[in-house]
């Protein structure tokens, strides 16, 4: 749930600041008739974002139990990569955001309102595919899918909150540290969805070690019981885990969060 919760909170507040950033720009240029065309490209958006969740659901359901292993650990591989690459985007652009969609912006108006219609589709539709597929991992890979929804749902719905206050100026909030931490729970995450795809190519035999176990903890923190089914939720805890799984989980989370938080980076500011 928790992760669930993390992914569509980061991610529905990065599009709500978005979203928010062009009908304000729109309005600032007194064209107020042409935000029907911006609400347009973000429907657009949300409804290919959806249906590319419906599609790895149904088309996951359709495949042979090993189909279903190989698919499983393709699209938890692309997840790592598309949110690894987001994380680090965001915290590159955040700084020129509001000015590079102004650019885009106007040149939208000197193309025509379906270009206009254009900018706010793209700019939404990358926070939208990327959550549709790492949704889609995350609740492969925990004990509760139930949960996992509720999380979801919760996690939009917070978003969305912030993101109106915001745009009304009802709240203020250190956008800067937002992102900075949420972007290393991601991080924490994907380490998860890294290691379940591990897994299965291990189960498929495309990677070793299966049976070479770091840790089995199966009678203590079973996926049903309340413990591991929250540390599953959280940081995608397997309660039997190969030393590869392990090694590849702390690999990554080290090198992506020492990268993340080096001295060199730049500090992730979004203003809204």
């Amino acid at each position: 749930m928790l992760s669930s919760f993390i992914i569509a909170l980061r991610e529905g507040l990065e599009a709500a600041l978005i979203v928010g950033i062009l009908i304000a720009y729109v309005q600032k240029s007194k064209r107020d008739s042409l935000l029907g065309y911006v609400w347009l490209g973000v429907g657009a958006a949300v409804a290919l974002s959806l249906g590319l969740g419906a599609i790895l659901s149904f088309s996951s359901r359709s495949l042979s139990e090993r189909g279903t292993a190989l698919f499983a650990g393709v699209s938890s591989l692309a997840a790592v990569i598309l949110v690894t690459w987001m994380v680090f985007w965001m915290k590159a652009t955040s700084r020129n955001l509001r000015s590079q969609i102004a650019t885009k912006v106007d040149g939208a108006f000197l193309t025509g309102p379906v270009a206009l219609a254009g900018v706010a589709f793209l700019a939404v539709i990358r926070e939208g595919l990327e959550t549709s597929i790492f949704v889609y991992t995350n609740f492969k890979s925990v004990a509760d899918p139930l949960g996992s929804a509720l999380g979801l749902i919760a996690g939009f719905a917070v978003a969305i909150t912030l993101g109106y206050l915001i745009f009304k100026s009802a709240i203020t909030i250190n956008l800067s540290k937002f992102f900075t931490y949420t972007g290393i729970a991601l991080i924490i995450v994907a380490a998860g969805v890294l290691s379940y795809g591990v897994h299965e190519f291990q189960e498929l035999g495309y990677l070793p070690g299966a049976d070479f176990y770091a840790f089995d903890l199966t009678n203590v923190l079973g996926t049903d019981s309340l413990a591991g089914a929250v540390l599953s939720g959280a940081i995608g805890f397997d309660s039997t885990t190969s030393w590869l799984q392990l090694g590849i989980y702390v690999l990554y989370l080290l090198s992506v969060l020492g990268l993340y938080l080096g001295k060199g980076s730049t500090k992730a500011t979004a203003r809204a």
